[in-house]
């Protein structure tokens, strides 16, 4: 089969372009040619932690590849079958094993059986979701379009030394059914988290004492809070606000760094919160970006509304129209995102 030919560089030009290509390339058993990866950034060509996401993908869906090697701006990724089954990956450092996860899921969620990944690398560092955001967030959405699967942390890693341990449980999917989010409805639970990795517990009673604060002034009151001493081979510490509403979950972070005092931690992931459900929208900005393969290939009709609309998230959309007969259609004055999807079935 010829392969398909993305440009990596296209759009926001990220690690997303790659991820959201080789997925679908291992679910459609389509070769897929990427050139021009990450063109724009700083570092062009692949990095650590991205060339770990297409050793796992290739270790899954049984692949031939070529250029996979560190600052490689073009790279061929040839699948032959998903296979489940037991994975240990390492990440290196503290790039992100929530990315790599993410990226393994919509294969996985395609195999003959159920799958147990266990991945070290960064569970909560920037520009990734952190742990609790896939468990409490991302997964439950996946859950209510019939993707079923469970993390679990046993170490948690963070920036720069990374170290952290998830292990997930995948069970196989006839295929997805559409999700239709137009209104969270009413409010259930709110929970604080405040955790910290050796460093002083206050610290992270400030920020969940932070987080309360800011909350309670716009009359939100947590219904459970949770002060976490967390096992780590590094240091760090993060707020953490989920809600669970009647038609789903959100959940918004901050992550501490060296000279950030505790107070603004807290209050930064409260600020977050509020803004999110003050702007009416029905998932946040990441949530779009990585619910849209799965609205592409379910069956029917999915929709949300967004907090904003992102470059990020248009760039996938752009990838996913590649790879799948689907239009996407966005409306930047509702905010409202929406597709058919394709009702993939795997092949046999």
């Amino acid at each position: 089969m010829k392969p398909l030919v993305i440009d990596g560089s296209y759009g926001e030009g990220g690690g997303q372009v790659l991820r959201t290509s080789l997925a679908l390339s291992a679910i459609l058993r389509q070769p897929v040619e990427i050139q021009h990866i990450r063109a724009g950034r700083k570092k062009a060509g692949l990095r650590p932690q991205h060339m770990a996401g297409v050793k796992a993908l290739a270790l899954t869906a049984m692949a031939r590849t070529e250029g996979v090697r560190l600052g490689s701006t073009r790279l061929f990724f040839e699948p032959r079958t998903i296979q489940s089954g037991t994975f240990e990956l390492d990440v290196g450092t503290a790039g992100s094993a929530g990315l790599v996860l993410q990226a393994m899921l919509p294969g996985l969620f395609f195999g003959s059986g159920p799958s147990l990944v266990t991945i070290t690398g960064g569970t909560h560092v920037p520009w990734s979701p952190c742990f609790h955001y896939l468990d409490g967030v991302f997964l439950p959405a996946l859950k209510a379009m019939n993707g079923i699967a469970s993390v679990q942390i046993t170490d948690w890693g963070w920036y720069p030394k990374g170290g952290g341990r998830l292990i997930a449980r995948i069970s196989p999917a006839s295929g997805f059914t559409g999700i239709e989010r137009m209104a969270l409805g009413t409010l259930k639970d709110l929970v604080v988290l405040s955790a910290v990795s050796n460093l002083p517990v206050g610290i992270g009673k400030r920020q969940k004492d932070e987080v309360v604060k800011h909350l309670a002034r716009q009359g939100y009151s947590a219904s459970e809070t949770k002060v976490v001493e967390a096992p780590s081979p590094g240091t760090g510490t993060v707020a953490f606000v989920q809600a669970r509403f009647e038609n789903g979950c959100v959940g918004f972070s901050s992550l501490g760094a060296r000279g950030k005092p505790a107070e603004s931690v807290g209050e930064e992931a409260a600020a977050e919160f509020l803004s999110f459900v003050g702007s009416g929208a029905t998932v946040d900005r990441y949530l779009a970006d990585q619910l849209a393969v799965y609205m592409a290939l379910a069956a029917g009709r999915s929709s949300f509304t967004v907090q904003s609309i992102t470059r990020h998230l248009m760039t996938n959309i752009w990838v996913i129209e590649q790879f799948l007969p689907v239009n996407f259609q966005v409306d930047e004055s509702s905010m409202i995102v929406s597709v058919e999807g394709v009702g993939f079935i795997p092949p046999p």
